[in-house]
Parts: structure tokens; C-alpha cells; sequence
């Protein structure tokens, strides 16, 4: 059983950075490997970033490469997403998924429900 909730979205100017958590539930949170997908209006669900369970492997987009930083604290039950050089085109919905290392959102067993960043320029 795993369930994740994501905060710290919200609005900011372009070249500004916002922190995004996703505190997860289970005793087993370490065994699962975690990942971001973004969603804007219109668009299709995007791959942003995964990380495996134990943290030591990243894959990020190119689209995010040397912008965002993926971690997580097992002890907590918390994955991060500091990002920092936030454009416009970062608009969107992002969700923490949970159960894969990859870039197919099917491949991910749980999701949250998601936060709204907005990026003005």
C-alpha cells in the first residue's frame, strides 16, 4: 500500500525556483523507485524525472537537465523536486508516481493527485 501526496507548487516568476514534496505512506517506500511527470492544459503526461529506490540512479528530460534536481529521504518517506530556472513552458500540473524507473507513466503502479506550478514571465 502506497499512497503520495505532493505540495509546494504555486506561482513564480520566470528565473525563480520552487521545491516540490511528495510524502509517501508504507514501510516499504524504500523499495520503490519514483519518478515526475508533468501535465499542461491540452498536453499529454510528459516525463520529467526518475530515480531509483535507493536514490543513487537519476534519468532527467532534456528539457529539465541542469534545471531540476530529483532526491529522496527514505527515513522521511519524501521525494523532492528542487527547481530552479523556471521558465514558462514549466507550466503545468506534476504529479509523483511511484513503482518504476522509467519513462512510460504506464509502468508506474501509484500516482498523487498532483500540483499546479505556474511559472509568469
Amino acid at each position: 500500500q502506497v499512497q503520495l501526496v505532493e505540495s509546494g507548487g504555486g506561482l513564480v516568476q520566470a528565473g525563480g525556483s520552487l521545491r516540490l514534496s511528495c510524502a509517501a505512506s508504507g514501510r516499504t517506500f524504500s523499495n520503490y523507485a519514483m519518478g515526475w511527470f508533468r501535465q499542461a492544459p491540452g498536453k499529454e503526461r510528459e516525463f520529467v524525472v526518475t530515480i531509483s529506490f535507493s536514490g543513487g540512479s537519476t534519468y532527467y528530460a532534456d528539457s529539465v537537465k541542469g534545471r531540476f534536481t530529483i532526491s529522496r529521504d527514505n527515513a522521511k518517506n519524501t521525494v523532492y523536486l528542487q527547481m530552479n530556472s523556471l521558465k514558462p513552458e514549466d507550466t503545468a500540473v506534476y504529479y509523483c508516481t511511484a513503482g518504476a524507473y522509467g519513462l512510460d507513466p504506464e509502468e508506474y503502479d501509484y500516482w498523487g493527485q498532483g500540483t499546479q506550478v505556474t511559472v509568469s514571465s
